[in-house]
This record gives structure tokens, sequence and C-alpha cells, in this order.
């Protein structure tokens, strides 16, 4: 199928051939039939991509702030890649379509194929021949709409949210300051409520386009006449003004304010300047009220994602129902789009139509791309050749299942200094990514069926680096098909998950390597080997200045992400076990926050046969002036540190430690030991055993937390989901003893 992307790096435009989505679970896959441009907010993003870096820097200080921290903390090549790989990655373009259903996903029950529909929202309603989009942000379009006007509902939502943040009442007077398309649709809402509207714009052409719209008094900023308020409002003023304006600077907020009355309100729906002055909100007591796009749910991942809904005796009006309203509004005349000024075009013509409003031409409201062409519903692309011929596991074929940030920055750079090896395909979940991620790292083709890759007999190993949810299935496939398996943690969500990975891995012989990296690290390889003749138990200090947990990700989402310390404390875990050289038998933790989505700081002792112990505090409420990671090793008189993963120092020993310039984390050495044994026949670098134990260790931190008790570590994960039992007396009524 055909879309339009945008280079962040550049703001180039092109109109490219991706694979067509899938429908993940919940979400609906739509034939797009009309989208629509529109201009404020698509120029607003086409001139931040055409920044310089030094100008992209100082209109965001705040990702700079995070560049610098991550430059002191890891050094300049980490950052390098991290901060290339956001910029390299393709926008899609695009907020608001309409079409008809193709293909559902599971678990959609309001849709059907063949229903027209509108979509919402960036990132799903693209400029693209098919979009995959999550069931909340789609609208059923009634009879008698048609798809053209339907498309414009987001854009309708917006300004409805708008109004309904401005509480109008019959017979106020309001302003409408920034007449582009979300304007004049505010003026005709403005006046279905029975307000009298004043519309305010630069621009001659939009205010007479608000004049046919119904506003009551049309005027550009500088020629609304001195004794105006005095003739309309008997000297008071507006009762609220609406700005929905884009511009950086904040003269449309600050016209707002001198046109309001004496406790007036001012709401804030276009993207604007915010430096205020006090004076005037102060001396007239005004009310600043900000409107969030298309209304409540919007950025809110269990909303949009996940798709639970808000209950409607407490929140009348989310996104959807506001897309419905808008919807409604169209059918019985509410809204006539007759007096709206729009261009349509061919989907064809899409990137000159892009072009030609970045030069700033722009006759018309907005443009409205009609497809016509039947899209390409494949899921794979062929990009090229995969390399050197097939010569057994000598020259291995290798696909990657998914291609987030992390994978682009790390895993797939490591894949690239490995040696020989034939770059068969690359999966993701979304189409652009796929693509320009394949061709930026030299794969032969891209998808986003992950079937086509696991069914591949070209294909040896493949690297499963997908959301949590989907490791265990994918894994455990890949397995039992006979590949070799690159899996990053965590290996699965629960005991069943782990159990399922692991018998897969038992049953086939095929090799499994899960992303536990800092044990390949030359700073842990170091520590072990210092200690490698000790004869007393190891005393480990492992502390983490995490950070507070991302908020609204998928990452602390119980069914999807896990949560940090199944997904990241793993890696520590992991390492402790390294440098005792055994799992862990029992532990104990402590949770240091009841809500775990706002801090999930945990401190955990874990303890080891030979009695060694380690402790492992995970800490979101750290300074950031912290290493992010710091680990200390004592045993035998000797003590081992090593901060960041680029010095370590040993006292007490004649090994003189370990300096990096960059973190080494072992990522690459780790990627090059297991295609070292995929190439050679030869067993995973990870026992299996180890890689089980490591699972269990953070389902028992888990649980010693929940209840207060020192957990015993089964080494055998339990099909039936079972979590690891308490020492101690058994609970009474599912509680432990003495709760």
């Amino acid at each position: 199928m055909r879309q339009i992307l945008q280079s962040g790096r550049s703001g180039k435009l092109v109109l490219e051939d991706v694979p067509a989505p899938q429908p993940a679970a919940g979400q609906v896959l739509v034939r797009t039939r009309y989208s629509v441009m529109s201009p404020g907010t698509d120029k607003l993003v086409m001139d931040f991509a055409r920044k310089s870096l030094a100008a992209k820097a100082r209109s965001r200080p705040d990702l700079v702030k995070q560049v610098i921290r991550k430059l002191q903390q890891e050094g300049p090549l980490p950052t390098y890649r991290t901060v290339t790989t956001r910029l390299d990655a393709p926008q899609p373009m695009g907020y608001s379509c309409a079409g008809t259903v193709v293909e559902v996903g599971e678990g959609v029950s309001r849709f059907a194929p063949g229903d027209a529909v509108a979509c919402a929202g960036a990132g799903y309603a693209n400029h693209a021949e098919l979009c995959a989009v999550p069931e909340n942000l789609v609208a059923k379009v009634p009879d008698g709409v048609p798809l053209e006007q339907a498309a414009f509902a987001t854009l309708g939502a917006i300004a409805l949210q708008g109004v309904r943040v401005a509480d109008p009442s019959l017979g106020e007077v309001a302003a409408v300051i920034g007449l582009g398309l979300i304007g004049q649709i505010t003026v005709q809402l403005l006046r279905a409520n029975g307000c009298r509207v004043l519309g305010v714009d630069l621009d001659p052409i939009r205010i007479e386009q608000a004049r046919a719209q119904g506003a009551d008094w049309v005027a550009s900023p500088g020629e609304l006449a001195d004794g105006w308020s005095s003739a309309e409002t008997e000297g008071d003023g507006v009762d609220f003004a609406v700005v929905t304006a884009g511009s950086d600077s904040s003269a449309p907020l600050a016209l707002a304010a001198t046109l309001c009355r004496q406790r007036g309100r001012v709401v804030a729906v276009g993207a604007t300047g915010m430096d205020l002055d006090r004076r005037t909100f102060y001396d007239k007591e005004l009310e600043l009220r900000m409107s969030m796009s298309y209304g409540p749910g919007r950025y809110d991942r269990r909303y949009e994602e996940v798709g639970l809904d808000y209950p409607r005796s407490y929140v009348r009006w989310t996104e959807n129902r506001n897309l419905q309203a808008f919807l409604g509004l169209l059918q019985t005349g509410g809204v006539d789009f007759s007096a709206v000024e729009c261009e349509t075009r061919s989907f064809d013509d899409v990137v000159a139509a892009y072009e030609q409003l970045a030069r700033g031409e722009r006759p018309s409201l907005a443009v409205l791309f009609r497809y016509d062409a039947e899209p390409d519903t494949s899921r794979t692309l062929a990009l090229g050749k995969p390399g050197a011929a097939r010569a057994g596991k000598t020259n291995p074929g290798v696909a990657f299942l998914g291609a987030g940030n992390y994978a682009k920055a790390v895993l797939l750079p490591a894949l690239g200094a490995a040696g020989s090896l034939r770059k068969v395909a690359l999966v993701t979940q979304t189409g652009p990514s796929a693509r320009r991620t394949a061709e930026r790292f030299g794969f032969a083709s891209c998808g986003t069926d992950p079937a086509a890759v696991l069914d591949d007999a070209d294909v040896d190993l493949v690297f499963v680096a997908t959301r949590h949810d989907a490791h265990a299935g994918l894994a455990a496939r890949a397995l039992r098909a006979g590949k070799a398996v690159w899996l990053e943690k965590p290996v699965g969500l629960g005991q069943a998950e782990v159990a399922e990975v692991a018998e897969a891995a038992r049953a086939s012989g095929s090799p499994l390597a899960v992303g536990y990296n800092r044990r390949f690290s030359p700073h842990a390889r170091a520590v072990r080997d210092a200690f490698a003749s000790r004869r007393g138990a190891l005393a480990i200090q492992y502390q983490v200045a995490a950070g507070p947990p991302p908020r609204g990700t998928w990452i602390t989402d119980p069914n999807e992400g896990g949560g940090r310390v199944i997904g990241e404390v793993c890696h520590f875990v992991d390492l402790c076990s390294f440098l005792v050289g055994g799992a862990p038998a029992a532990v104990y933790a402590r949770a240091l926050d009841r809500d775990p989505e706002r801090d999930d700081s945990m401190v955990a002792v874990l303890d080891y046969p030979d009695g060694s112990t380690a402790t492992i505090s995970y800490l979101a409420n750290a300074s950031t002036a912290m290493p992010k990671e710091r680990f200390e090793v004592s045993a035998d008189g000797r003590t081992a540190t090593c901060d960041n993963y680029r010095v370590t120092q040993i006292a007490g020993s004649k090994e003189g430690g370990a300096k990096t310039l960059n973190q080494d984390k072992g990522q690459a050495t780790a990627v090059a030991a297991m295609l070292s044994a995929v190439r050679e026949g030869k067993p995973s670098p990870f026992d299996l055993s180890e890689i089980v134990a490591t699972s269990l260790t953070t389902f028992a931190m888990l649980e010693s937390a929940e209840t207060g008790r020192r957990v015993t570590i089964d080494p055998t994960p339990a099909a039936d989901d079972a979590t690891p039992t308490p020492d101690g007396p058994e609970p009474r009524n599912g509680k432990p003893e003495g709760e």
C-alpha cells in the first residue's frame, strides 16, 4: 500500500510503498476513501521537522537535557545512536480520515467488514490507503453523511471539545480568534449553541468565510473599532473567547484577554505561545481553560490503545462520543460544510499538496485527499536480495520481529558488526517502520506479519524484540519451527509463559538466548575474574537510579509490559547470578510505594545456596545525579565497584579493573556469541536453567513484596502459572498469616 511519510531529520516528504498493516487485538483495519490535511497542525509539524538540529534543540530544551544526561551517563556513541535513531524514524502524516472496514482484530465487537467509519488519531488515521485504528478512535458514519464530509470528523471533534470547555449558554457573546478550518467550524457550533459570535483573523479571506458561516461580526485584530465593545456588549466585552489560532506568538491569547469582560473565559484550542500578561488576567479575574484535542481519553493509552471506555454517567463526552456527536450534526444539518472552502485532490498529489503548504501556498481552508486506486494489501515487501548464497549454518539467515528504539540503537548495529550472515526479513507492527528500518540495516524484505518469518525455511535465527506480551508466544513458535532464537527480556509475563518457552527449547534442541547482556560486559567479566578463586561468600550491592516509571505507556501495563520489575530488574538478577555462579534459592523484597505506576521502587535481597547475598535497590526516587547503575562486590578482603559499565575498580586485587569511553553493557559481545553458536552448531551461550531461574526470581520478588514474606524459588516453572510459595505457615483466607 502507499503512505505519505516525513523524515524527522530533514522534513523531506515521500509517498512510499510500505507493507499493509495487520490489525492487532482491539483494532479495525480501514480502507481509506478520504483523508483531510489540516493546514494549521500539519504546517507546524513540517516546520519543526525542517528546522536545523540547533533550531530543534532550541525549541525543545527538555529533550536537550535528556541528551546531555545520557551523554554523561553512557558516553558519546550510545547517545549518538539513540539520537539518530529517533531522527531517522519515519513520521506518518495525517490524523483524520474516513473509509470502510476491511477487517477487525480480536475482541472488536462494534464494527464489521463493510461498515462506513470515520477515524481519528495521529499515527493511526494517517494519509495511507489502509489504516489500522484502535476501536475507541473509530465511529460509524450515519446514513446520509457522505464519506468526504465524515473525513472531517476529527477536526470537528477538536472544535466541539473547545466549545464544550468554553461552556456557552444561550445569548452569550463569544469571540473566535483564528479562523482556519477549526475556527470556522467553531463559529458554526457556537451559533448552534445560541451565541452571538465575533470572528477575528489576520486574513481577509478567512474573515469573509466566517461571515458566511454565520458570524455576527468579523474583523482583523487591527480593525476592531475602539467602540465595538461599547456598541455591542454595553462596554463589558465578550463573555468568552475561543483561541483556535496556531502561532508561536502569545498575541492571540493576549487579544482574547483584552476582548473578554470581567471574569470572562479564555479557551486555548490552537497551539500558541503562552507568555501572558498577568495584569490583564489578574485585573479581570479571567479563567484560562485548556481544551485537550478531541476530548477526554486523548493521550490516555488505556482508553485509546487498550479500549477501556469511560462510564457515560461520569464522562459524558469522550473523544469517541465527540466524533459521534459531530457526525450526528452533519446528518441533521447542524453543521453545514457547503460553506467550508475545501480543495479535493487525488491521493497521487499528496506530496505536491504538502509542499505547497510548506511554501505558504494555501488558498483553501483544507485539502481533502481522494483515494481512487485499489490498495496493495500484501503484508510483505521485497527490498532486495538476501545476500550471499546459502551455505549451511556458516552464513545463517537472520530475521527480526520488532524493531523499537532499543533494537535500532543497539541490537541491529551489533548484528551488523557480527560477521557473515544473511539479513532475510524484518517485521514490525507498522509498515513505515518496517521499510525504513529494513532499508537502513540491509534486510532483503520487510513486513507486518510475523508468520511470514516463522514459516520461512531460509531463516535460521529469529530475534524477538516485540512488546513483552508477545515474547513467549513468538519465541516458542520459532523454536518449534526449528529456528534459533534471540529473545529480548523478559522471557514471559508469568510462569506458564516461561514454561512454554523452556519446553519448546528442550523439545526442539534449538539454541535460545535471552537479552541478558550485562554478563558479557568487559566490566562484569573483570569483576567475576577478580573473584574466581574466592573462598568466602559474595556480598553484592546493586543500585539502580531508574527514575520514575514512564506514565501512560505499555511498559507498566501488567498485561502488556508486566512492569519494570519483570521487564528490567531481570537484568540485574542475571548479572548477580553470573557473578555468584548460580541461581538464587530465595528472595525477600519490599516495595517502597503502593502504586507501581507512580513509584515502582523495590529493594530485594537474594539468597544463594553458597551463602552469597545480592541486594538490588531499584529506585524510582533516586537523584538523577547518581550513576544510572552501580554495583559493588566484596569477598575475601577485596571490593570491586562498577559505575555505569564505564569505570570498574578492584581494590585489594592485582587486577586493574576496566575503563571504557562508552558504556559497554556487553550487547555486541552477546549477539556475536549467539551467532557463533548458530554458525558452529553449538549450544546457546546461555544455560536454559539460568534463563528460567532469572524469570522465576523476578516473579518471586513481586510475590514477596505482596505477601511480606521470604519466598523460596522452585527452579522448575509451573505450567499452571502457580506462584512461588512464601516460607512459613500457609495463608489464611487467601492472605499471609498476620496480615
